[in-house]
């Protein structure tokens, strides 16, 4: 009798954690550029990263059941801001990853304020999302245009190129990557001579190269990336631009970049990024399993952090015990970030992740051992150097 009762209570408490395992849902939203000019950093690449990190977080196991969806915003802000809506009102989307393009990452945040979901932003850059446009309910994982500047653009004042003239593309982004890099700048004594603002995305800079050429500067700064940026230093070698002593900044550079170039173009270049594949055995070990679902391509910051931002907003809905924004938020920001991508780090109260940044130098084809070796490091920027003071930033719910 009391082994009956024993074996009814077990089968009973087997069957209540059985309910408990399957309680939570959650729904991520990988949103980014699937067919334009950042699909290579970005793209379907970012959805291999995300699923990536729901297997290692072994969700299942813990009662989680994670289901990941994915759309093209094309780089538009209202295409952004519609499938956004549509997936927070109607398809029981609790988080939206990645989102490169910055004008589509702040439309995209001010709906997931306004819905209170969750947003973790991978792939935009503009520093304006933990300041003047911060939001309690986004994360900025992976860099910004605050650290692009003070890497790429002191490193290359620092070397003497005290002129600069900008090539900007005309959006947000742009916009705010010349900011930053003309505050840092002209704090390091140097001077801004001028600057063009190109459509976004642009395909012919032969006339915007030619102004930038006429100023003299000792720099010109790109503040454009991917297929912009590509295409800006490929029209620039056939003008023989940096054959005649001036220097390309690219301000904004990313693997897959390097990647199209080839390091007979990109070689000497030098970068910002917060994440290489062949870092270290961690990197590396992650990298190699990415570049096996990724038809051999390795992975990018951008995708990098999407790995990064969905694993850390797991572990957060575990200790929050549901996908409640708030809560979770809460939890990310008190919560020490830890994967093998970044180490160890943090979330700052405006939302900013902090953890180092690196400085890189793109190899000469001599110095390239094979397939995707084009970074030597050249330096280290520890967080405290790589990211905005937080009361600097005019976030409007920093106390």
């Amino acid at each position: 009798m009391r082994l009956g009762k024993f074996v009814l209570a077990a089968m009973a408490t087997a069957l209540l954690s059985g309910t408990a395992l399957a309680e939570t849902n959650v729904k991520i939203g990988v949103l980014n550029d699937r067919s334009g000019v950042y699909a290579d950093l970005s793209g379907e690449g970012s959805v291999v990263a995300a699923r990536m990190a729901v297997e290692d977080f072994d969700a299942e196991a813990k009662g989680i059941n994670v289901e990941i969806v994915s759309a093209d915003h094309q780089n538009k802000p209202d295409v952004a801001s519609t499938i956004a809506r549509q997936w927070y009102d109607q398809d029981g989307v609790d988080m939206i990853v990645d989102v490169p393009t910055s004008s589509a990452a702040l439309a995209v945040s001010d709906i997931t304020r306004e819905k209170n979901k969750v947003f973790v932003n991978s792939g935009a850059a503009t520093s304006d999302l933990t300041g003047s446009k911060c939001s309690p309910n986004t994360v900025h994982w992976t860099y910004d245009t605050y650290a692009l500047a003070h890497g790429t653009g002191g490193a290359m004042v620092e070397a003497g190129g005290k002129t600069w003239f900008f090539l900007t593309a005309d959006y947000a982004f742009g916009h705010a990557l010349e900011r930053d890099t003309t505050a840092v700048v002209e704090a390091a004594g140097g001077e801004v001579l001028g600057s063009v603002r190109h459509p976004f995305p642009g395909t012919d800079f032969s006339s915007f190269l030619l102004q930038a050429q006429a100023s003299g500067s000792d720099v010109i700064g790109l503040a454009n990336a991917g297929g912009d940026t590509i295409n800006s230093i490929k029209q620039a070698s056939e003008f023989g631009i940096t054959q005649a002593g001036q220097s390309l900044a690219g301000l904004l550079v990313f693997l897959t970049d390097v990647h199209a170039l080839g390091l007979q173009t990109a070689q000497g270049l030098v970068l910002t990024e917060s994440f290489y594949w062949d870092l270290n055995d961690e990197t590396r070990a992650w990298s190699e399993r990415f570049a096996e679902a990724h038809d051999g391509d390795m992975p990018t910051m951008v995708q990098a952090g999407v790995y990064a931002g969905v694993l850390h907003y797991l572990k957060a809905v575990e200790a929050a015990g549901g996908t409640d924004a708030e809560q979770v938020v809460a939890k990310m920001k008190e919560m020490p970030t830890d994967d093998p991508l970044f180490g160890q780090g943090s979330i700052r109260e405006d939302g900013r992740k902090l953890h180092d940044m690196y400085l890189f130098r793109v190899k000469t084809p001599e110095q390239s051992e094979g397939p995707w070796d084009y970074y030597e490091l050249v330096a280290t920027i520890p967080p405290e150097k790589a990211w905005r003071p937080l009361e600097e930033g005019g976030c409007e719910f920093v106390k």
